[in-house]
């Protein structure tokens, strides 16, 4: 079974079938009548396979590395736990700030691309940057995601489609709705799927495939990171939606992997993992739907090992962040707004008194005592510059944020 000379062996899946489907330009006379020419004719129209009863052959899953991804991510979220303590002011906001990585992280597969220093101040609705506002969406697309991780049905896969493009400029009639049009990927064509690297299936058949999926995530005979795997690319091959596929499928992911109990407790950053070699993971799509599922489960094997080894060392490291403030802070009462101020600093980095009134529930008296105290002792730095809307912000969480994003994009191999 495979190539033993090769990296892993072939680990058979139902490829994709196809029929023969004919396309017009919907839209004729926006095109020249050669484009309209070229774009007028048939096309492959996927049929997604059935998987919620598909079993793997005999012996495939011997999979190397497998077990070990798997207790990595299971040790992670340990870790997580006793590194902080489940009732710590602490715990929430770091599991927030893993949960804010993976999101980005995610986004930035699809090349929506921004960072901790634009991320948090849209998180309080203050700064411009579109993708930025578009991240947030994925954030709170992962947050509906481990949220309905009980659900296992396509109301709940409509669900965190609609948090994620909620906050997508221009896409708010399409979130937490199935497509109703013919989608394509790739390729230069505006008129038509014709030369598009992948056609979607019909979308009348996109109802059906989303709940032979949602029985196949359902399963429990599977090692978790298969199932997640394969779920996560059978989920693409669908693409249910008009926009938001990708963001929306690896939310799927944690929503898998916090039902299987593999997750309980924080955010595992895998979709980190998957960054880190965008080309391999697009490979794998491609060969999963060709009836190879093993590149995909080894991108996940790999992101996934990936994760916890980086997640414990940015729990680490931002828990020294949380430390040094702490240090700064010495001396004030136990019972300082500032205290509970200082915990929230790891999952929102960027404040203004509107959000901490909002979140914290404190007064307008405590909020700006506890402001100013936070930056007399060099916890916090004032940004805006104003005497109005002024924002502030912790350098030091935003610095190990953004490095950790930045070490992502490096190519692999690089120092």
């Amino acid at each position: 079974m495979g190539d033993p000379s090769g990296d892993y062996f072939a680990f058979a899946v139902p490829p994709l079938s196809d029929q023969t489907l004919v396309w017009k330009p919907v839209n004729p006379h926006i095109f020249s009548n050669a484009e309209v020419r070229r774009q007028t004719g048939s096309y492959a129209s996927p049929l997604p396979a059935r998987i919620a009863d598909w079993a793997p052959e005999p012996g495939a899953l011997k999979i190397p590395g497998l077990e070990e991804a798997s207790q990595s991510i299971q040790d992670f979220d340990v870790y997580s736990l006793l590194k902080l303590g489940s009732h710590s002011p602490e715990f929430g906001p770091m599991s927030d700030a893993l949960l804010r990585i993976e999101s980005s992280s995610s986004s930035q597969i699809e090349q929506l691309t921004t960072t901790a220093r634009q991320l948090a101040p849209a998180e309080i609705n203050v700064g411009d940057k579109s993708d930025a506002r578009t991240v947030v969406g994925n954030v709170h697309a992962m947050e509906s995601a481990l949220a309905l991780a009980q659900d296992m049905s396509v109301s709940a896969i409509l669900a965190m489609h609609q948090s994620l493009m909620n906050q997508q400029s221009g896409m708010e009639d399409e979130a937490g709705k199935l497509r109703n049009e013919l989608v394509w990927i790739g390729g230069t064509d505006t008129a038509g799927p014709r030369g598009a690297v992948y056609i979607a299936p019909e979308h009348t058949r996109v109802h059906e495939a989303l709940e032979d999926l949602v029985q196949f995530m359902s399963r429990t005979d599977l090692p978790a990171i298969v199932q997640v795997a394969i779920a996560h690319a059978q989920f693409e091959t669908i693409h249910p939606f008009v926009d938001g596929n990708g963001r929306t499928g690896r939310a799927l992911v944690h929503s898998v992997l916090r039902n299987r109990k593999i997750t309980q407790h924080t955010t595992a950053p895998i979709s980190a993992g998957i960054l880190r070699d965008t080309e391999a993971y697009f490979e794998a799509m491609k060969a999963f739907r060709e009836g190879d599922a093993s590149p995909i489960i080894h991108t996940f094997i790999n992101a996934s090992i990936f994760a916890a080894n980086s997640g414990k060392e940015l729990i680490d490291t931002l828990s020294g962040q949380l430390d040094t403030s702490k240090i700064k802070l010495a001396g004030l009462r136990s019972s300082s707004a500032a205290w509970k101020i200082l915990t929230c600093l790891i999952s929102q980095p960027v404040i203004n008194a509107r959000y901490l009134k909002n979140h914290l529930n404190l007064g307008d008296a405590a909020t700006h005592r506890a402001l100013g105290q936070l930056t007399e002792r060099g916890v916090l730095v004032e940004k805006s510059g104003q005497s109005r809307n002024r924002i502030w912000q912790h350098d030091g969480v935003l610095k190990v944020l953004d490095e950790y994003a930045k070490a992502l994009r490096r190519p692999s191999g690089t120092a």
